[in-house]
């Protein structure tokens, strides 16, 4: 049986590119496929280690749902989830360890990865929706636990700004209620990373093949890569993931998009390779998540990630959706977006549903070029469909999209192939 949802908030927009620079959180997106390692691992590990990786992940564990949310003990029996989940993967820019000369200074931490997840009922699809950093939201009423301070509701808010109000205790809680009052969808489990792991994480994995159709270098990020087909690992990975003005417009979409692709190639990598079938292989990245990641208490051990992992271990590539969540331009500030209404009703009335769809193969996608042998003549050709008025208040529930295209919306299947776009 689902699992019921919460009404979603309606909201409107239209469309723009992003213009923030600094360091480039989206990077971390990569990370929440790093954890899926550990998810989609189907492995038995020692009881040593078992042991070992879950103190190191209970002790940066974190209270997502107000005192409601108390950790997992360790079970011995192992067995599928019955039914889905959802998880809330953030990327947040808070490691003290982190070296401001690459990077640069941070004076608040910020959420500026959200990815959401979601496992169908049936574990035969899932999706992952990935946020804009500059989208503007509500931002509901959140509490620093370690201060008790509470910080007043915002209607009018960036979506990364949520973790800095809930304080370092308080943040991926705050995170997560803001993403569920968008979208009307409860949220199981949250994960929050910073971005000082990528490169032990990367080297972990052995490195993930990215295609470019031109050469690129990037002088913000320090990517310089030929074109073509090129394997990228540790530091280079993370200059890739960093990447922004060097493709597309230059704008938060276009590294979505470029890190969509760098996910979808990774899935690939770990199901041809033997990865979630190696114990050596998932006991090192899981060391290095348990060092760097922080979870919600219900999901601090590692039984409960092998649980998971044995619900989706055997996704078929073609029922992984990784879409951006639907925005348009904010009409008031050119450099920000909001919610495009009409088709973020429509996804998140299918993922609720658990309904079959994909993205729009019309719609424009900048950043990356679909290179699959069924892609459309011209993927960049952009929708003519009008975006909604923003002022408009909240109407009538979008029913499911059934087994087709949803308009407008932007992403790809993990199946697809891509090649980034030079800007």
């Amino acid at each position: 049986m689902a699992r019921s949802h919460r009404p979603s908030r309606q909201l409107a927009a239209r469309h723009v590119r992003g213009r923030r620079n600094g360091p480039v959180l989206a990077v971390l997106r990569v990370l929440a496929i790093c954890l899926a390692v550990v998810l989609v691992s189907g492995a038995s590990v020692a009881t040593y280690a078992v042991w070992d990786i879950t103190a190191g992940i209970s002790d940066n564990s974190v209270d997502i749902s107000g005192g409601d949310d108390p950790t997992e003990a360790p079970h011995l029996g192992i067995g599928e989830f019955d039914g889905g989940f959802d998880m809330l993967v953030i990327g947040a820019d808070d490691d003290a360890n982190q070296d401001a000369s690459l990077y640069g200074d941070r004076d608040v931490a910020l959420n500026d990865v959200n990815l959401l997840v979601h496992v169908a009922d049936d574990h035969q699809s899932a999706v992952v929706v990935s946020f804009p950093r500059d989208l503007v939201i509500p931002i509901p009423e959140c509490t620093d636990p370690a201060t008790g301070e509470t910080r007043a509701r915002e209607y009018s808010g960036m979506i990364n700004t949520a973790f800095a109000k809930g304080g370092e205790k308080g943040g991926l809680a705050c995170a997560v209620a803001t993403v569920e009052e968008l979208t009307g969808i409860d949220i199981d489990y949250g994960a929050q990373f910073t971005f000082g792991s990528v490169v032990q994480l990367t080297n972990a994995i052995g490195g993930v093949e990215v295609c470019l159709q031109e050469p690129i270098f990037d002088r913000y990020s320090g990517l310089d890569l030929p074109d073509g087909i090129s394997t990228v690992q540790g530091q280079q990975a993370l200059q890739f993931l960093r990447t922004r003005k060097a493709v597309g417009d230059g704008s938060d979409l276009s590294r979505i998009a470029l890190q969509q692709m760098y996910m979808s190639s990774l899935v690939k990598k770990l199901k041809s390779d033997g990865t979630l079938g190696d114990p050596t292989k998932l006991f090192g990245i899981a060391k290095v998540a348990a060092e760097s990641v922080s979870l919600s208490s219900n999901l601090a051990n590692v039984n409960t990630m092998i649980s998971m992992a044995l619900t989706v271990r055997n996704l078929d590539l073609d029922n992984i959706q990784l879409v951006q969540y639907p925005v348009g331009e904010d009409p008031y500030d050119s450099n920000r977006v909001v919610p495009s209404t009409e088709t973020a009703e429509q996804l998140m009335a299918a993922i609720k549903a658990d309904a079959s769809f994909s993205s729009d193969p019309d719609a424009r996608r900048v950043g990356v070029e679909d290179t699959s042998t069924d892609a459309p003549a011209d993927p960049s050709t952009p929708t003519t469909t009008a975006p909604a008025d923003p002022t408009t208040p909240g109407g009538t529930e979008t029913p499911p999209v059934d087994d087709g295209v949803i308009s407008g919306l932007v992403g790809q299947s993990a199946a697809q192939e891509s090649c980034v776009v030079k800007n």
